[in-house]
Formats: structure tokens, C-alpha cells, sequence
């Protein structure tokens, strides 16, 4: 969770879970009495607007272009050519039966079992096995967290807090949101585990909406979160992102960018932006 956004903590998944901010110093007493504004009268049973929340979006895999050099596929052609400022991620795996002559094709590849990439044409790199390396990871993660959070209630997860705040941020502050999402046995005893075994891999609060899912489902939005990162830039150019960090909305995005990657031919190239 090293990185934020807008001073905001980020979960592996990119989640963002505020930690609790500062209480805001009361202000200083004037001489000069303020003026009272004129109360205006609500209207009765008026509904509040609804606000989605803007996804949290850290990782891009891209289709790249058939006509598109492999010399352009530099950070600053990034943003030219895609309209995508970052670097590229080496989130994908070559397939361990890669051909020396075969190495050009692939774009970043590191040394290593099994070689990591930026990327490479579809039928170079190992998605079936980065889906489920990263299912088994994740049912050893819930085993965990289902220890972690043993006796505690389902909690509610960090995006209703955080819609309820951007449709009404002056009765519903920020402070006020983080205060009552951390308030959670659930979220407690997460963050308690998380302070008492540091390190990477922990049951995230940013994903608890996940793991309440359940084991199944969980290890299947891992598995495939795996391969199409948080936002997919098709080959003509269209963009295919979550509406926003909700599970529900997150699924409907696996489940398109899973559905255009199962059309792209083999020797379709894709590459991962870090964002």
C-alpha cells in the first residue's frame, strides 16, 4: 500500500481506503460577528442524487495496433499514441517453452522462472498459467482472512461509504466515512492482522467485498484480474473500464474484457501500463 492517489492509501488492487484524516482545527473566534444566510426550505422527501465513485485504475493492458512498431512502445510515445501517460508493468509471463528467436517479439522480458514481460503476442505469454497461479494465491489468501475475521459480522465495504460522502460531502464528510468504515469488527480485525504480520500478500481492506463473496468467487476475480488489469484498451482504439471499485462493477468489467480477449487473434500483441 505504498502508493496513493490524492493522498489517498491504495489497496494491491488499487481499492482506494482512506486511512482516518486528521480532524480539521476549529476556527478561531471573530470579533466580527458573521452574517446568518437566509435558511432555505428543503423539499419534502426530495431524493438524493446518486454518485458513482471514479475507479481506481493502476494497471492497462493495452491491444496494440497490427501496424504499430515495437520501437514506439516507449514511455513517452505512450501518451501519443494510446493517450496513456505511465510505464510499462511486467505483468504478464512468457510461456516457458519460449524460442530464443522468439525473445524479439516479447516487449520487456526479464530473466527469470517463469520469465516475466510487458508484454508479447498472445500466443507467447502463459495466461492460462498467471490465472491460476494467481486462484491458487488467492484461496490461500481467504483461508486466511476467513481466520483473521472468524466471529466478526459482514462488513460494509469502503465504496458505499464513499458514495454516501460524494452525494452529500458537507452533512457526510470524508473524515466522517473512513471513520465509520474503520469502525467495523470486520475491518478491525483486518487491519489489526495487517499491523501484526506485515509484509505483501496480506487480506487487504481494499478487497473485502471480494472475500465476503466468497472463497469461489474470490480465487475467479483474482484469476482473471490476473491478465486484464484494472482497464483494457482494445486494438480500434475503445476503452473498457470498471464504473467504479464496487465488486459488482468490477465483475461486469472481467466479464467484457475477458469476452474481447477471447476474439483477438493469437498473434494479437498486448502490453501492461503501470499508471
Amino acid at each position: 500500500m505504498a502508493n496513493t492517489v490524492n493522498g489517498t492509501a491504495l489497496t494491491r488492487h488499487g481499492s482506494r481506503v482512506p486511512a482516518l484524516p486528521a480532524k480539521p482545527a476549529p476556527a478561531k473566534a471573530t470579533t466580527t460577528p458573521a452574517t446568518r444566510p437566509t435558511p432555505t426550505r428543503a423539499t419534502p422527501n426530495a431524493p438524493r442524487p446518486t454518485v458513482t465513485p471514479a475507479p481506481t485504475i493502476q494497471t492497462m493492458v493495452v491491444c496494440l495496433p497490427d501496424e504499430l512498431p515495437a520501437e514506439a512502445l516507449t514511455a513517452h510515445h505512450l501518451d501519443e499514441h494510446f493517450g496513456v501517460t505511465g510505464t510499462l508493468k511486467p505483468l504478464f509471463w512468457a510461456v516457458p517453452a519460449l524460442r530464443l528467436w522468439q525473445r524479439h517479439q516479447m516487449v520487456g522480458l526479464r530473466k527469470g522462472r517463469p520469465p516475466a514481460c510487458a508484454g508479447g503476442p498472445v500466443k507467447l505469454l502463459d495466461l492460462q498459467g498467471m490465472r491460476h497461479a494467481a486462484g491458487v494465491g488467492a484461496g490461500i489468501r481467504y483461508q486466511i482472512w476467513q481466520q483473521i475475521v472468524h466471529g466478526t459480522r459482514p462488513a460494509t465495504p469502503w465504496p458505499v461509504f464513499e458514495a454516501r460522502h460524494l452525494a452529500d460531502p458537507d452533512r457526510y464528510t470524508l473524515h466522517a466515512a473512513a471513520a465509520d468504515f474503520h469502525a467495523q469488527p470486520r475491518v478491525n480485525a483486518m487491519r489489526m492482522y495487517a499491523a501484526a504480520t506485515p509484509g505483501t500478500g496480506q487480506p487487504s481492506v481494499g478487497e473485502l467485498e471480494m472475500y465476503q463473496a466468497g472463497q469461489m468467487a474470490y480465487q475467479h476475480y483474482s484469476a482473471t484480474s490476473a491478465i486484464v488489469g484494472d482497464a483494457l484498451l482494445t486494438a480500434d482504439g475503445r476503452k473498457l473500464s470498471p464504473a467504479s471499485d464496487a465488486l459488482t462493477h468490477r465483475v461486469t468489467y472481467l466479464e467484457q474484457a475477458l469476452r474481447y480477449l477471447d476474439t483477438v487473434e493469437p498473434s494479437q500483441r498486448l502490453i501492461a501500463v503501470a499508471l
